[in-house]
Order: structure tokens, then sequence, then C-alpha cells
């Protein structure tokens, strides 16, 4: 099955009272590349979480995003009233020498080093961890959706290329044979010129030698049997179970390969111009492979 490198899922709801969203979304890569943005108190997870993902995708750079919203009551910070306690004792001598009327302000000792303390979340992690991998199982359950449904237009376009090189091969398999014929009938015709104007005689034998060279020189039976079995290897891995865009590009790559000597060795115009088709849906596959996971 052919699947696409670009896609999007998201999933969120809540876990052990805390709410969570998670956001993947992944493009072209030619290898795989995690970026995964966690809460700072889930940073022990980014390991499990690039895991779970390399599990399931291949190539691509995935970028996960988490983001979490604790209820009011665990969000609120603790206050440590034995430190406030120990700041107003030490400033207690202080206001009665300054001003006995001096009043100390609650706002601003609140934002002294080690009054308010955040909640500790460890506890919290560890009772939610299960369900938040579950809601990122979720997100990219909905982005390999959306990948195997973006592949399924790829692999149609990849096919009808497909299909058009093929029929330009076989266009091109029945032309092959008129080009030595039409050298043949063309030298024959010129040394008939050449010995009526001279008088002079030409070898039969030696004729015969320089088209066999020729034929030889402009013979592409084997590339072209190679561009067909490159062909149908590509046709079988598109339709593979797990289909690599790697091996599809290795394949596209050896077919252009076939192409190009078909094109330096037929000289006939009407060959030229069906590599050049076939050279055109061969581009468009290299292209279009780029994008296969």
């Amino acid at each position: 099955m052919l699947r696409s490198m670009t896609g999007y899922g998201a999933a969120s709801g809540p876990v052990e009272g805390v709410e969570f969203a998670v956001e993947i979304r992944s493009v072209n890569n030619r290898y795989f590349k995690a970026i995964v943005k966690l809460p700072e108190s889930w940073s022990p997870v980014e390991t499990d979480v690039e895991k779970l993902l390399r599990d399931r995708l291949r190539r691509g750079t995935v970028a996960v995003t988490v983001r979490m919203r604790l209820p009011d009551e665990q969000a609120a910070c603790r206050v440590n009233t034995k430190a406030l306690a120990a700041y107003l004792e030490q400033l207690r001598p202080v206001q009665v020498e300054a001003d006995p009327m001096l009043r100390v302000d609650l706002g601003s000792l609140l934002q002294l080093p080690g009054i308010c303390e955040p909640p500790a979340l460890e506890e919290l992690c560890q009772r939610t961890r299960e369900g938040l991998m579950g809601l990122i199982d979720k997100a990219l359950d909905a982005l390999v959706a959306m990948r195997v449904h973006e592949g399924e237009a790829l692999q149609a376009d990849l096919l009808a290329n497909c299909d058009a090189i093929e029929t330009n091969v076989a266009g091109v398999a029945e032309a092959a044979p008129r080009v030595v014929l039409d050298y043949q009938q063309r030298l024959a015709r010129r040394v008939e010129e050449l010995t009526r104007a001279g008088n002079v005689q030409i070898d039969q034998d030696q004729l015969a030698r320089e088209v066999a060279i020729f034929a030889e020189r402009c013979d592409i039976a084997e590339e072209l049997t190679r561009l067909k079995g490159h062909v149908g290897q590509f046709r079988q891995t598109v339709s593979a179970e797990r289909a690599s865009g790697r091996k599809l590009e290795f394949i596209a790559q050896e077919m252009l390969r076939e192409a190009n000597t078909i094109a330096s060795k037929a000289p006939d115009s009407e060959v030229a111009r069906a590599v050049v088709d076939i050279k055109t849906a061969i581009d468009r596959i290299k292209e279009q492979v780029q994008n296969v996971e």
C-alpha cells in the first residue's frame, strides 16, 4: 500500500482530570526525523514518543506537539508558609525602626524566592502517562489515514505514467527494426547512384558489413528489455503491502538510465520522439516518488 509522507492528525481529551491536546504533522524528508514538543514535566517520555513514531512511520519529518491544561485546583501553586514566616520575621525589626506604621505588601512577598512553589507533577505524569500515549496513538491513526488517502492518488498517477512508458516502449520496439531496414535501403540507393555516376562496382559484402555494423551500433533490444523489466518491478513495488519510496526512487533512476541509452543509440526521429515521451513520464515519476513514504 502506497503512503504519502505528508499528513496531519490530532486527538484530545481528558485523562485523570487533565486535558490533553495532541497534534502531529508530517512533511517530506529523505529519511525519518522526529520533532517532539512536550510540556517540561513530560520530557522523560520523549524517547517513548519517538519510538512510537518510528514503529508506525518510515520516512518524513514528523512534528508532535502536546499541550496540557491542569484542573484549577491542581494548577494552583503551593504557598510555603514557613518560608513566608521566615521572611516576615526578618522584616519585622526593619519595619519598626523605619516606621511603626509601615505595612508589608503581601503580593510582593509572594514573589520572593521559595514562597510560591509550582505543583509537583511527577505523580500526575505517572498516572496520566498511559492515557497520553493512547491519545498520541489515536492522532497517529488519523495521520496514517491521511497519508494512505494521499498515497492512493499518488499510486494512480505513478501507474498512469508507467502505462505511458510501456505504450511508448512498444512503439519503439516496433519501429526499431525499420531503422536498420531504412538505413540499408538508403545506403543501397546511394551506392547505386555512385556506381552509375562513376561506373564503379561496390562489393556487396562490404555493403552488408556496413549495414551489420550500423545494426549493431543502434541495437536497443537489450535496453528495451531492461526498461520493461524496470517498469514491471516498479509496478510490483507500488502495489506491495508496504511500498518503499527509496526503492521506487532507485528503480526510477535505473529507468532513466536505460531511456538515455536508447536515446543515444537510436538515430530515427520517430524513435527519438517516443524516447522524449518516455523520459518525460520518468521525470514525473521521479518527482512524485519524492512524496512516497
